[in-house]
């Protein structure tokens, strides 16, 4: 049986997201501290072929990639919180029905139920079948 959200829970879910939110913000300051120490351009500059170069790019490819999938989830995570404030928190954004409590216990950020998301993955992976 699906639950929908109650005040109660969402009292509890802003407290989830605003400890989520401190803790990204700490992990994009960290990764930011840490790439800065690393300095690609040291590391380029004692490279000596190709292969090592490469390396190095992969290395501070790495190092964007981790910031920017944590910045991506700071902002599901603002925005979550500004749904509490207009009061939408809990409805799917695509078809408006209520978010099962499971799932935002699971993903409190979601902004799809279950079935939107679905049809979303299996689109983005093109394994949507025709409805006959």
């Amino acid at each position: 049986m699906r639950r929908s959200v109650m005040e109660t829970d969402i009292a509890r879910f802003r407290s989830l997201l605003k400890q989520k939110r401190a803790a990204l913000r700490e992990d994009i300051r960290n990764e930011l501290l840490r790439a800065d120490s690393e300095l690609y351009i040291e590391i380029a500059g004692r490279v000596h072929d190709l292969g090592e170069e490469s390396v190095a790019d992969l290395l501070a490819d790495q190092n964007i990639t981790v910031i920017d999938r944590h910045v991506s989830e700071l902002r599901d995570v603002e925005e979550a919180l500004r749904r509490m404030d207009q009061g939408t928190y809990g409805r799917c954004t695509d078809c408006g029905e209520p978010i099962s409590q499971e799932r935002l216990e699971v993903v409190p950020s979601t902004i799809r139920c279950t079935k939107c998301q679905a049809r979303i993955e299996q689109a983005k992976t093109g394994n949507a079948y025709p409805k006959l």
